[in-house]
């Protein structure tokens, strides 16, 4: 850590009225890094985005899962029909008679996905049952005791290749969109943190201001009864005084609004106290903008969106070009079967069972639709890359300024807490100055102002480093404080 000197604001001393405590700038509590992991880890925004985060790994186990061989068990139990149904006589009249039919399935069925090709092999058995009740009895048994086929598309798009493809990149962006969205709370709650930090000192500020004002007007008083000032000193610091009171008011409400705001961006208990350390020490980070812009490329979740949004254009492009045009599928399958009036003569003396079918699809006419729909994914496909190259550009950028800001943040940081040092310097000699009358009230309120403006100045440039800090770390999803990609 590199510490960056600070003097604490001083008060008035008056020796011949009273001595006044300085007020420390750093009070024992949370510090930021406490701050960051606490939201990181407890806040609502932090599980939000794990839950977000866990929805996309189960729906990546699904889609895994779903590579294995899928075993079911379907059938219908049973099929019941009564009715009257025509039936042809041998003297070929027909007439009307009533019927009574059940029937009944089961199938089982293991299924595996072909991603390589892009079909489906499968294995089943089945068992079927007819009763029929009428004039004539009638029941029988048919059996498929083991079937191996297969179903394979021709000439079309493979799905199954690119749904593996699609499902890959959507898990790494899932991921990284974790890490991205940790971050931001880290940025978050710097800014509320800072909030806090900054009407924390604003009060503290605004109460030694009125504090020095009071005892400056009780001094004043004195001198303008005995004629050593003019009344129009005396109010003028009568009027600073009534502003510092009113300074206090509002600086107080805001100290309220910022801890609430703070306690719940960390989820922090209603009745637990809450304060905050702020050391003034910041990390001893040198950013390299090589660096930097080359693990943004290789972390970042926007990059994996743009390569997915450019396999998806990829995809209606194949799927245009393919699934319009001349095309086929294929089924075979080979196996037993049997049909008998027994249940256990169905399973007897099996025969062969064979299937093949080869389906074609040609378009003849198709008046340049296809034509058209191939050139229309190839302008998305064009558009996509465009995109890809655009946003790979801007994070070059993004991440390089951003190792840049750090640089530029830590040097304003060093000036600021430089001027805040040295304008209370000139406020003491001001002051003291003013208390042996070599200065008028007027010198003393500008010096006043310019340390509550230099307070300010330091405060928001702490601000400026952390803020750039936590941006560098969201840019690049990497530590370089650890020198390693930053991970769960």
């Amino acid at each position: 850590m590199m510490p960056v000197r600070h003097v604490p604001l001083a008060a008035l001393t008056v020796a011949a009225l009273s001595v006044f405590p300085v007020v420390a700038r750093a009070q024992s509590g949370l510090t930021l890094q406490q701050a960051v992991e606490r939201a990181q880890r407890e806040s609502f925004a932090a599980r939000a985005a794990a839950s977000t985060r866990d929805a996309a790994q189960q729906r990546n186990r699904a889609f895994g899962a779903r590579l294995l061989p899928q075993i079911s068990l379907d059938g219908d139990l049973p099929i019941y029909n009564r009715s009257i149904i025509p039936v042809l006589q041998p003297d070929g009249s027909t007439l009307f008679r009533a019927q009574q039919q059940n029937e009944a399935r089961l199938n089982m069925r293991v299924s595996q996905q072909i991603p390589l090709t892009g079909g489906n092999l499968f294995v089943e058995s089945s068992l079927a049952r007819v009763q029929i009740s009428g004039e004539q009895d009638f029941r029988n048994w048919s059996s498929t005791p083991f079937r191996v086929g297969l179903s394979q598309n021709l000439l079309r798009s493979n799905s199954q290749a690119w749904n593996a493809r699609e499902q890959g990149l959507q898990i790494d962006a899932a991921e990284r969109q974790f890490l991205e969205a940790r971050e931001d709370l880290a940025i978050q709650t710097a800014n509320a943190f800072f909030d806090h930090y900054s009407a924390r000192m604003t009060l503290e500020n605004a109460r030694n201001n009125a504090t020095i004002n009071d005892t400056l007007y009780t001094l004043n008083k004195g001198r303008y009864e005995v004629g050593k000032i003019g009344e129009n000193d005396l109010l003028q610091n009568e009027l600073a005084l009534l502003r510092s009171r009113n300074a206090v008011n509002n600086a107080r409400l805001e100290f309220d609004r910022t801890l609430a705001a703070l306690r719940l961006r960390l989820n922090f208990p209603a009745d637990a106290p809450l304060t905050i350390e702020v050391t003034g020490e910041v990390p001893a980070v040198r950013a390299d903008t090589i660096l930097a812009v080359s693990e943004a490329l290789r972390n970042r979740a926007e990059m994996t969106e743009q390569e997915l949004q450019t396999v998806q254009a990829r995809r209606r492009v194949s799927e245009a070009r393919y699934n319009s045009g001349f095309g086929a599928q294929l089924q075979a399958s080979v196996g037993y079967n049997q049909s008998a009036s027994d249940l256990d003569l169905a399973y007897r003396d099996l025969r062969d069972a064979q299937r093949f079918s080869l389906a074609v699809s040609m378009p003849l006419i198709q008046w340049g639709a296809r034509g058209a729909d191939i050139q229309a994914a190839k302008a998305e496909e064009a558009r996509a890359e465009s995109n890809r190259r655009l946003a790979r550009e801007e994070l070059v950028q993004e991440a390089h300024f951003a190792a840049l800001q750090l640089e530029q943040s830590r040097s304003q940081l060093e000036l600021s807490a430089k001027a805040d040092t040295v304008a209370n310097k000139r406020f003491e000699v001001a002051k003291n100055r003013y208390i042996i009358g070599r200065i008028g009230i007027d010198n003393l309120f500008i010096a006043q102002n310019e340390k509550d403006q230099a307070l300010q100045q330091y405060v928001q440039a702490l601000r400026g480093y952390w803020q750039a800090y936590y941006r560098l770390r969201r840019t690049t999803l990497y530590d370089f404080g650890e020198g390693r990609a930053i991970r769960p």
